[in-house]
């Protein structure tokens, strides 16, 4: 095994104020590259310390529903792939002008998320819709997501019943990665050439080597490892989670004492009024996809453009885990801070044709938009709760940064 390489991590601790701290385990293994591969790799890469596998202990409320041991397992043969994802990751060589990589609209420090209401692609153009934030869900591993199903290629992970981009036109993180990868304002990169050019860079064929025991990086390679990066991004390590698992305790209300008043009331107006559409743990959406009123007719169709008018304005519900670190808010980024999404859904829906039933009042039969009225003191439990789903690692785990010296 002395050959086989894993992701590249340095010590991943996760925290929690409950009894059973949660952390994540490291086995460290024997030297994945000769001298000669690593002093090839060190010319443009610092990748850290490897690791030869990784486990993660999971949050109670998300480890007793998934895993039968509670814990995140992740083996060298994913995990390989991911290294090579990661520098992919990173990597400007994916845009055909060399201006752009993947983490130019995925920013770490912004919960893999972009702080402009259209990312910057490439010859001056910007993306169509605002940049979904990557660890805006829990994990994009199976066990966590709850979805776990294997695409028709045999290895590809597909979430199911939910899909990608705002208007889940790519059914796996593969295919949206190809999609991306392609597109002519984002990154304008044909795969198959993308692919003949990596192969001739002795960098890339030390890291296929190890990652797939052979130099051949195939543009499906490629866009499998970007998934296997994808897997390792996770953010279950939030005063959230310690609220979820607190409350689960047999002195739960104990437990919650440790959170202020204002978070708790924020924990309650979410369940009673959000958690209907985005998901009481913050694990999976209730609805994978809906319109949420903004406006009373779309000028961007969403959904609608590749399934027909009943789906017009219809985008994707968003995880919202990180949501403090990753404005603007909404398919087009018209909302800078939270507290205008949250004034918008307080008194802001608009009767749309297609809007969710979630956000109509039944009350009188006419359903229409709900007035959710929240009171100034309601506004800012809110905020104050959302601040709680920031992820204490995620931002600085040295195994999901930037692997390359300069650039």
């Amino acid at each position: 095994m002395k050959n086989l390489l894993v992701l590249s991590v340095l010590t991943l601790t996760l925290t929690a104020c409950l009894e059973d701290e949660r952390t994540s385990s490291l086995t460290l293994g024997t030297a994945p590259f000769t001298a000669a591969e690593m002093e090839v790799l060190n010319e443009q890469l610092d990748l850290g310390e490897v690791v030869f596998q990784r486990e993660v202990d999971l949050p109670l409320h998300i480890g007793q529903f998934t895993t039968p041991d509670g814990k995140l397992h992740q083996e060298p043969e994913d995990l390989t792939k991911a290294l090579l994802g990661r520098v992919l990751f990173y990597d400007t060589q994916l845009s055909a002008t060399g201006e752009t990589s993947c983490a130019s609209c995925h920013k770490q420090e912004l919960a893999f998320g972009d702080d402009l209401a259209f990312s910057k692609g490439i010859n001056g153009g910007h993306t169509k819709r605002n940049s979904i934030a990557l660890a805006s869900v829990p994990s994009f591993a199976n066990e966590v997501s709850g979805y776990g199903e294997t695409s028709m290629d045999g290895n590809s992970f597909s979430q199911g019943s939910v899909a990608f981009f705002w208007d889940e036109r790519a059914a796996t993180i593969k295919e949206q990665s190809t999609l991306t990868i392609q597109d002519r304002v984002e990154m304008g990169r044909d795969l198959e050439e993308l692919a003949n050019d990596l192969k001739q860079q002795e960098m890339y064929r030390i890291l296929s080597r190890k990652a797939y025991g052979t130099e051949d990086l195939t543009a499906d390679r490629i866009t499998l490892a970007l998934e296997k990066f994808c897997a390792t991004i996770s953010s279950m390590d939030s005063p959230f989670d310690d609220m979820m698992d607190a409350m689960m305790m047999p002195n739960g209300a104990v437990e919650l004492e440790g959170f202020t008043e204002a978070e708790q009331m924020g924990h309650t107006l979410f369940t009673e009024n959000c958690g209907s559409c985005h998901g009481f743990n913050m694990t999976q959406p209730v609805l994978p996809i809906a319109n949420n009123g903004l406006d009373r007719l779309s000028t961007d169709l969403g959904v609608g453009e590749h399934r027909g008018r009943e789906f017009n304005g219809v985008f994707k519900v968003p995880f919202l885990r990180n949501v403090a670190l990753t404005a603007p808010y909404m398919h087009d980024g018209r909302f800078a801070t939270l507290r205008e999404v949250i004034d918008h859904y307080s008194e802001g829906i608009q009767r749309h044709e297609n809007l969710s039933a979630n956000l109509r009042d039944f009350t009188n039969g006419s359903g229409a938009p709900r007035r959710m009225n929240f009171t100034e003191e309601e506004k800012q439990a809110l905020i104050a709760f959302l601040e709680m789903t920031t992820d204490r690692s995620v931002l600085t785990d040295a195994s999901l940064s930037d692997p390359f010296r300069s650039k």
